[in-house]
């Protein structure tokens, strides 16, 4: 997995060359999923994902408030286009969320030496 991994991202540098499809990225989660399962750290999932957690929340937010109020809470969702919508440019974001990627993922990290 890790060397499937890396090689995928060599190739998606941008550029990108590679797209991940379902396949490849279910597999990944499937694959996180199961690590979580069997070292009994499940309630961490969500921290390790935050961005993915928060990328979903946002979908479910614009469709529950649009079918329910008629008015949209992001530009467009998920909220990464809300963000090009905006005006930042892709490496812009890309590199926020890695920044935020890597705080979930130091928090998620901490927690661990906690139990």
């Amino acid at each position: 997995m890790v060397g499937s991994a890396i090689g995928f991202l060599w190739y998606n540098a941008h550029p990108a060359e590679v797209f991940m499809g379902d396949v490849g990225s279910l597999a990944l989660g499937g694959a996180i999923g199961a690590v979580a399962v069997m070292i009994k750290q499940e309630l961490l999932l969500p921290f390790i994902g935050g961005v993915f957690v928060i990328e979903a929340l946002s979908v479910i937010l614009q469709v529950g408030s649009y079918k329910l109020r008629k008015k949209r809470i992001f530009k467009m969702a998920p909220l990464h286009h809300h963000f090009e919508l905006l005006g930042w440019s892709e490496s812009k974001i890309i590199v926020r969320f890695w920044i935020a990627s890597l705080v979930f993922a130091l928090f998620a990290l901490t927690t661990l030496k906690l139990r």
